[in-house]
């Protein structure tokens, strides 16, 4: 790529110059598309690292994973100045006591919205989670003295859609543009802050280049977020090769086009499309047939469940989930880190000693 990858503070820095508004979002599955018809640029919140976590743990339990920690400490810290609202998807137990901490001790001065999603693929979801982006809409409304048309909405889609396209045809060649692990994620978690139009401008750059591709072992990396980014120059190091993913803030939100010329509903569609993902109760067989499928596609040899510590939806599935895929011929392992803590050497050492054997 020619032109560097803007941080997140420059992104928000630029919105705020032009007067627009921006919404700090949680993890993990929301509308761009509906953020956008209102002028409100969604700016994703992991963490993220490297943050004073007392100033949360005020607050929560010690036992709840250091997302959330770090969000509500970023938050107390000041990191959240710049962002009008506050969207929280009720991704899990945690996240859903976030919003009632935020709601009825907290109270920030910015609006503190919740956002309810279905637990399944039917056409029931579908009808529930239309409705919650109707909601929204009207909330928004209210917010910002809006109503975007009908039309407006399903520009604002087809405009998601396409960076979207765009994101999985990056998946597709990864392998084929000789990107390091790090350079990859860089590009493709900046879908998390920057405006789609500015991504597929990324994401067409990168795709015209072509190199030789990247000798290493082939694994696939599977968990919420590669927090400290450092592990992924590690694999590297380690003559590791990431050639596909099951990560929430990445491969989990490979969304397809919907289909519906009814706005919300499409949003819906687009949401339930996703892959099989733990904190929407797909069942462990369905993620088993995803991964084994994945690792038939990519050539991967094993999979490294890297894990933020405590996060419930993911490591209640790892049993039954590890054990299936040891019955297909897939070996894994389990990594557990804090996501504000500096990459541990026994965990590089962990690494290190699962591609030996994978390559063994």
């Amino acid at each position: 790529m020619s032109n560097p990858i803007p941080s997140r503070k420059e992104v928000i820095e630029d919105i705020k110059n032009r007067g627009e508004l921006v919404a700090a979002v949680l993890p993990i599955h929301y509308s761009r598309a509906l953020l956008r018809c209102f002028s409100i640029y969604p700016v994703e919140v992991w963490g993220p690292p490297k943050v004073d976590v007392s100033l949360g743990g005020a607050h929560l339990q010690p036992y709840v994973c250091s997302i959330v920690h770090n969000a509500l400490s970023f938050l107390k810290m000041g990191g959240l100045n710049a962002a009008d609202f506050i969207l929280i998807p009720h991704t899990c137990d945690s996240l859903q006591g976030l919003t009632s901490v935020l709601i009825d001790l907290i109270k920030p001065e910015q609006a503190i919205i919740p956002l309810y999603l279905p637990r399944g693929q039917r056409e029931e979801d579908i009808i529930f989670l239309a409705d919650e982006f109707r909601s929204l809409y009207t909330r928004l409304s209210e917010l910002t003295g809006k109503k975007p048309s009908s039309k407006d909405l399903l520009a604002a889609i087809k405009r998601e859609e396409t960076s979207d396209l765009l994101l999985a045809k990056l998946y597709k060649t990864r392998q084929q543009m000789g990107l390091s692990n790090l350079d990859f994620y860089r590009l493709v978690r900046s879908r998390e802050y920057l405006p789609a139009e500015h991504f597929s401008t990324l994401a067409e750059e990168t795709l015209q280049t072509s190199t030789q591709p990247r000798p290493g072992i082939p694994i696939i990396l599977s968990g919420i977020v590669p927090e400290p980014m450092e592990v992924l120059n590690k694999i590297d190091e380690m003559n590791g090769q990431v050639v596909a993913d099951d990560l929430a803030c990445c491969g989990r939100r490979l969304y397809k086009p919907g289909i519906s010329p009814e706005p919300f509903r499409r949003m819906a569609e687009r949401i339930i499309s996703a892959p099989p993902d733990p904190t929407r109760g797909n069942p462990i067989e369905e993620r088993v047939k995803y991964l084994v499928e994945m690792a038939q596609n990519s050539g991967a040899q094993g999979i490294i469940f890297y894990e933020v510590k405590f996060c419930e939806p993911e490591l209640f599935d790892l049993p039954n989930l590890r054990n299936s895929l040891k019955e297909h011929g897939l070996a894994s392992i389990i990594i557990e880190v804090d996501i504000n803590n500096p990459l541990p050497h026994q965990v590089a050492t962990r690494i290190s000693a699962f591609l030996e054997m994978l390559d063994s």
